[in-house]
Order: C-alpha cells, then structure tokens, then sequence
C-alpha cells in the first residue's frame, strides 16, 4: 500500500518471532494527536489506524513540533488476544524502544495496556533503573508500586545494558503541568464527554477545592468522578 513514498504493515517484519504480528512498521500522515488518551491516528493507504504512544513517545513527539497533516513513521507492537480480541497497536520512535518494551512486557502481570501507560520516561532513563537496582526511580512510573518495581528489576537487571546506553531524549522526569493547565484540560475533557462547558468548570472547580494538589489532568477527572459516585 504505497503512501508517499512507502507504506509498510508486513508479518515478516516483526521481530519477535511471532507469525501474527500483522503490523509492525507503519509510514503515512497524521490525521489528529489527542494528547489526553495519548493515541495518534496515521493514515496510510487510505486507512487511519489508531495508535497508543507511550507518555515519552507523545512527548518527543510534541517537542519536535509534529502536528497533525505531518508525516510521521513508527515502530509498532502489535497486540490481540483472547482476552482482548480488539487489535492494539502501540507506537515507538525506533525499533530499540519497540524491542525494550517487548522485554518489559516479559515481566509477571505487567501487560501491554499497564507497560504502555508506565512509560513516562525515556527507554534509557529506565534501563538505567533497572541495571542499578534503583527501585525508587522505577516506582515513579504510574501503576509501577514497590512489588512492581522489584519483579521488574527481579526479572530483567542484567539483560538491558545496551537499552541503556541508547542516545534517546533522556527524559528522567515528567513535565511539571501548572493547575491552570490540567483545570483547562480537564474541562476540555468533560465537554468532549458530553457536559456543557459550564457545567463542566463548576465540576472541575468543585473538585479541586476537595484535592487543591492534584498534580496532573487523570487524577482531577478522578477526584471529578469521586465527587459525582459519592
């Protein structure tokens, strides 16, 4: 399916062994970036697939000012399973990452969905973690607590040195987000769900004077939900 050039989602080019990898390289232009669920959607040959990025692959994308209309070309991981019959595909800059996540993912109860939403740092800011020991830096990582921490150290310190020693962005930390920020996206959030924008501020408003220091958008949406259940 040429796209500009080339357009590729071919078995053979998966490298992990597994003959029902249908996709796992795609090349086309961006159709839109939502930020909030962290997903991007490429279309190429005429077809838009929806693809989940890990925080750091959104946020290298984003300082590199690719918008939507751009070209764009990712490694993928494709995942399906009984469990999960829907299709997922998770994107990466380069095959490295593609492939260190595949290792993590290796790790007891530590799938794909819960390994995509961990990654806030760079790959090589974790393989670092990892070959220290350095369990505290690992729990920084959402979902990822201390029993976390050490299966994943447990399972691959040793086997992750080249990972890394990778020239990636480096990122070590999350961008910090300024109240104002995540209470403009979390409006932004709930209009989208349907609430009116008004409606929408009094709730985000409401919220925050229960939990004045959340610290990102998801955990004022939750405090939002808390409000409503409660």
């Amino acid at each position: 399916m040429p796209l500009m050039g080339e357009t590729r989602a071919c078995p053979e080019r998966s490298r992990t062994g597994e003959g029902d990898k249908l996709i796992s390289y795609i090349r086309g232009r961006i159709r839109s970036i939502n930020r909030d669920d962290s997903h991007v959607v490429i279309e190429a040959g005429g077809v838009g697939y929806s693809i989940l990025l890990p925080f750091f692959v959104m946020r290298s994308f984003t300082d590199h000012g690719r918008k939507t209309g751009d070209e764009a070309e990712l490694e993928i991981y494709y995942h399906v399973s009984e469990r999960q019959p829907r299709p997922m595909l998770v994107g990466f800059n380069s095959e490295f990452e593609r492939r260190f996540f595949e290792r993590l993912i290796e790790v007891e109860d530590l799938g794909p969905t819960k390994a995509a939403k961990a990654l806030v740092f760079s790959v090589s800011t974790v393989a670092n973690a990892i070959e220290k020991g350095d369990a505290q830096a690992l729990q920084g990582m959402p979902g990822i607590g201390a029993r976390s921490a050490q299966k994943i150290i447990a399972t691959l310190q040793g086997k992750v040195a080249e990972f890394a020693m990778l020239k990636d962005e480096g990122y070590a930390n999350v961008p910090s987000i300024g109240t104002e920020d995540i209470k403009e996206e979390a409006i932004e959030v709930l209009a989208r769900l349907g609430d009116k924008r008004t409606e929408a501020k009094v709730k985000v408003e409401e919220a925050l004077k229960i939990n004045p220091k959340v610290k990102d958008t998801e955990e004022l949406l939750r405090e939002v939900l808390k409000k409503k259940s409660g």
